[in-house]
């Protein structure tokens, strides 16, 4: 079940539109994320870096559509980290699904 997006006092954003949770709220939450699923340090992914290329198979990436899910209290397909193949590309998706809302 999907919970509610975070609140303005963990994202230190505002509370309207898109900016409940900002992009680089997200930018790092994926990153963390894609690292702990790599065994990687944060540092050492870049925003632009195909996902596939680093390494993130399938099973991760249906496993990051449940965390994205989980954190954000949105519905994505399956097919997310395949349809948006980089950090910046499930940034930019993640915050305007959330910004629609």
């Amino acid at each position: 079940m999907a919970t509610p997006a975070a609140t303005p006092e963990t994202t230190g954003t505002e509370t309207t539109g898109a900016e409940t949770t900002g992009v680089e709220t997200i930018r790092t939450w994926l990153t963390e994320r894609v690292a702990y699923f790599l065994d990687v340090r944060p540092q050492d992914i870049a925003a632009d870096d195909l996902l596939v290329e680093i390494g993130l198979d399938s099973v991760y990436a249906l496993t990051l559509c449940g965390d994205v899910e989980d954190e954000f209290g949105i519905l994505v397909e399956a097919t997310l980290a395949w349809d948006h193949p980089t950090i910046d590309a499930l940034t930019a998706h993640i915050h305007s699904e959330l910004a629609a809302r």
